[in-house]
């Protein structure tokens, strides 16, 4: 989700080729952008291959300067670039409890300890971006930057596993979700479907929220 909202959320010209995380087949489907192994990885139209979100974000923004992917503000695109690396590098309770799933709402889920000290975190620095953001808007520093891209899987999870959060974060969860780039990735996720469900968490579930 990251790579693909970073090209579409910007208006940059791509094409998504997709591969089988579940089917036995992702090894043999990335062998033509070796070495790269995981997902998201950039081809750009040169050839050249690029693994690692932060990596794929400064790339498209040295190449696109004039679409100001990083927030304008010199001390908000530094802060951006921060959040998003301690997102690209962090938050491994939550990764690992709350798998990214965006089929429904798990309710009734018992987030550990180390799961909230996590969501504690995000929240602080997610209000540490609103002191510095340069414009009036919605997003982590306004107007919508790299960073909102980096942190959509988060909101993803805030709002799947219906975790604890203040109001001022699931607001912000809210706004992501809402967005139409987000229910297109939604969407077209719902598409591919597996039996049985990978991600089960053992609680009970309840419809994914209508986002208008």
């Amino acid at each position: 989700m990251r790579g693909w909202l970073m090209l579409e959320k910007f208006g940059i010209s791509h094409r998504t080729h997709l591969v089988g995380l579940y089917a036995g087949t992702m090894a043999q489907e990335l062998a033509a952008i070796a070495p790269a192994r995981l997902v998201p990885a950039l081809r750009t139209p040169e050839g050249t291959v690029v693994g690692e979100t932060m990596a794929i974000a400064d790339t498209l923004a040295e190449r696109h300067p004039d679409l100001a992917m990083w927030p304008r503000d010199p001390a908000a695109r530094a802060t951006a670039r921060w959040l998003s690396a301690e997102m690209a590098s962090g938050f491994s309770a939550l990764r690992g409890n709350c798998p990214m799933q965006l089929q429904h709402v798990n309710t009734g889920f018992a987030a550990n300890d180390a799961t909230l000290a996590d969501l504690h975190r995000i929240e602080e620095l997610w209000a540490h971006a609103a002191t510095l953001r340069d414009t009036k808007g919605p997003w982590l520093f306004g107007e919508y930057s790299l960073a909102d891209a980096f942190y959509a899987p988060v909101c993803a999870r805030i709002v799947g596993y219906d975790l604890p959060v203040s109001t001022t974060a699931r607001r912000y969860c809210d706004t992501t979700i809402a967005d139409p780039a987000f229910k297109a990735w939604r969407a077209e996720g719902l598409k591919v479907t597996y039996d049985p469900f990978p991600y089960m968490s053992g609680t009970g579930t309840a419809p994914w929220p209508k986002a208008d």
